[in-house]
């Protein structure tokens, strides 16, 4: 059986914090998650377990995540000299952003494709991470790890995915995973 990882991590500090976008590694991880269809479950890890994770991350025959190319995984290079863009990944963010020209939220996908909505967002977890909310940043992280796996699993099997645009309007894009 192969197993796919879906992935997501919240920060402990805002990129305004750090000194902008380009310093993404300093951010620091605050909770991550996993979801492993060879364990068949959920995985939490705080900062004190980012190895595992890492290890994790490295065993998977294929990690699946929404921006995590260009986010998740620079805040992991902060713990590793592994460069994490070597590993087999899907980052859906970057596939739809190649197809559409422009880049889609989880929470379009999410809204247009199942009724749902995420439950909060990035900064706010870094609030909750200040205020040693650390369940509340699990309980958000999973959710979105869900919606990932929902996401990804509906344009496998159904080879499109909708959205909504700027203007709240459906629209349906093919995807190939």
């Amino acid at each position: 059986m192969k197993n796919i990882v879906y992935f997501d991590l919240e920060t402990q500090k805002s990129a305004e914090e750090v000194g902008g976008w380009d310093k993404i590694s300093a951010m620091k991880m605050s909770i991550g998650v996993t979801y492993s269809t060879a364990r068949g479950g959920y995985k939490i890890y705080g900062e004190a377990q980012v190895n595992e994770l890492l290890a994790e991350l490295q065993r998977a025959d294929l990690v699946v995540g929404f921006n995590n190319l260009r986010f998740d995984y620079e805040v992991l290079h902060d713990y590793t000299s592994f460069d994490l863009r070597q590993l087999p990944t899907l980052d859906m963010l970057v596939e739809l952003q190649a197809t559409l020209q422009h880049r889609l939220s989880l929470d379009s996908i999410a809204t247009a494709t199942f009724g749902v909505e995420k439950t909060a967002e990035g900064l706010q977890a870094i609030q909750w991470f200040r205020e040693g909310k650390l369940l509340e940043i699990a309980e958000y992280c999973c959710y979105d790890v869900k919606i990932t796996k929902m996401v990804h699993e509906y344009g496998a099997r159904h080879h499109q995915l909708h959205y909504q645009n700027k203007f709240g309007k459906k629209l349906t894009v093919p995807v190939k995973w």
